[in-house]
Parts: structure tokens; sequence; C-alpha cells
């Protein structure tokens, strides 16, 4: 029988059933996050790690690949990568995996299923309904607002901002983008500052990638350049939304709407966002479908396995 390679683990595969079981199958595995002396473990594993595997949400600080001499490669399993120190792990000639394109078109669906629910009040309908008073409430249901032929922004036009525009262009809406630098190969206006966007949109969607050059990006003047009829749709991270200046906006008027799927601190949200109507509030699933995390398990599998056998792995960062 073949001896198992043995692998440091940081943190379970708790969002795809069965993947955790298959890992341990296939490798012998470390699993860190049970470890009630962290320092001890990596004291005495480390020395022999080449490889680890890890979350988006959980990360790989530099303090880590300090105590794995031997370590050559960071396999996450997500698109995001703030969470992992990846200057420090090219710095010592570690390749960073993650498992990008698989989950683009599960969380364009879900920016858009926010989007929806935001401007039609669908969230808002189903208790209308559920608490029975469709007809016992004098005036009936309030009206919301259209989506189809309105203004869309969108805040980094990487491989999901994409994908959600392309399904804009099905609603006939008008579509514009801001970046760190306008691209030449889409059809999409430029907007040459995120409060020009913000100004111009009807809904403005944040897809773009979380860490410190992004953190609080979204702040009071770009949602008050949104505005009390515009809506704010975020399904990146929720660092990239300025959170304490979001509450006041939606308290005071200065915004319409909102639509979250990530939040500042998760799973912890504010009550004043769990208390405003004018939220629709998702647990960060983007990612969540049976077909997707099938994919980026796959597909984390498919890095670990080219690393240890060839060296490289096949999605790096």
């Amino acid at each position: 029988m073949t001896e198992k390679i043995r692998i440091l683990q940081l943190g379970p595969l708790a969002g795809s059933p069965g993947a955790q079981e298959r890992l341990e199958s296939l490798y012998d595995v470390v699993p860190l996050w049970k470890a009630e002396d962290r320092a001890a473990v990596l004291k005495q594993e480390g020395p022999a790690i080449r490889a680890l595997v890890t979350t988006a949400v959980r990360g790989c600080d530099a303090a880590t690949m300090q105590a794995l001499p031997q370590l050559k490669a960071i396999c996450s399993w997500g698109v995001g990568f703030d969470a992992i120190d990846v200057e420090a792990a090219h710095q010592r000639g570690i390749q960073v995996s993650n498992t990008p394109d698989v989950l683009t078109d599960c969380v364009a669906d879900l920016a858009w299923a926010l989007l929806l629910a935001s401007a039609r009040r669908v969230a808002e309908g189903d208790r209308f309904v559920r608490d029975g008073h469709w007809g016992a409430v004098h005036g009936g249901f309030p009206l919301g607002r259209r989506v189809s032929g309105r203004k869309l922004g969108i805040l980094g036009l990487g491989r999901i901002g994409s994908a959600i525009a392309k399904r804009g262009e099905g609603f006939g809406m008008d579509i514009r983008y801001h970046n760190r630098h306008a691209r030449t190969d889409v059809p999409y206006r430029y907007a040459d500052s995120l409060e020009e966007l913000a100004r111009w949109s009807d809904f403005l969607v944040v897809a773009a990638v979380g860490g410190d050059g992004t953190r609080q990006l979204v702040g009071q003047a770009v949602l008050h350049a949104l505005g009390p009829e515009g809506t704010l749709i975020n399904i990146a991270r929720g660092s990239v939304v300025d959170e304490h200046a979001l509450v006041q906006a939606l308290e005071d008027g200065s915004l319409g709407a909102a639509g979250l799927d990530v939040f500042a601190h998760e799973p912890k949200v504010p009550d004043a966002l769990k208390q405003s109507g004018k939220v629709v509030l998702l647990p960060h699933i983007g990612s969540a479908t049976v077909e997707t995390r099938a994919d980026m398990v796959g597909l984390l599998f498919d890095n670990l396995r080219s690393f240890l056998a060839t060296g490289k792995v096949v999605t790096p960062v």
C-alpha cells in the first residue's frame, strides 16, 4: 500500500458535502484547526509539510508560512485570496492557487437575485403574505422599482463583474463600470471615479476584490452619490463597503436600498441591517450551489494533485 502524502489543513472543507472525507481518504491530513496547541503542531509537523489546504475565508498568514520551511504550495478553496498573504508567499517562492471561473456564473446569478429582490421588494413581499397582511392592510403592498432599462454600475469588471454585466444586457440596461484601469475589450463605458459611477447609477454592484487596496472603498461619499433612489448590491467582500456609513445612509434616507451577501465581520451582522426593511440579507452564499461547490472542490483537488505530481499548480494567483 502506497503511503499517503502528509499535508497541512488550516480549516475544514465544510461548504461541500463529502469534500473533507475525500481529502482525508487521499492524503494524510494534519487538521490544524482542531489543535489545542497550534504552535506545538506547527513545530512538530512543519519541517515536513510541502503543501497546505485552506479556504478563502480561513486564508494563511506569513507567520504560518514561516513555521513551514519546506512549504511550496498553498491550495485554497474559493476565489478570494485577500485572507492569504500572497506577497509573503511569493517572496518565499510558495505557489498560491484558488478556484476561479467555476463560481463566476453562480455568484453573478446571486447578484441578480439580490438586485431583483431589492428592487421588487421580494423578501418584504414574502413576509407580507406569510404574516397575513395581504388584503388586511389598508393601502396594500408598497410599490417597488423597475429593473429593465435602468442604469447598472459595476465596481470591478473582472470575471464576475463581466458576468453580471452580461446579464444586465438581457434586461436592456445601460451599463458602466469603474476599475483601477479602463478596459479596451468591453462595450461598456468607463467611469473615471467611483463617485461618478455611483452618481450615474440606479443600481451599483460591488464585484471588486477584497484586501487593503479596496478596504471601505464604498464609503459615505459614494453612498450619498448613489442617492435616495439608488440601490447597493454587494457580492464581493464586506470589507469593500464602509458598513457603518452604509447603516447611516439607509437610516437617514440618503441611500434607497441594499442587497448584501457579505459583511464586514461575518457572521456578525449589525442589528440595524437586520431590522431595516430596506435591506435584503443573505449568509454569504454566492457560490453555494451543489454544482458550483462540486466544481470548486474538483479544482482544489486538481491544484493539489498537480503540484504534488509536477511541482506546479493549475490556477496560480
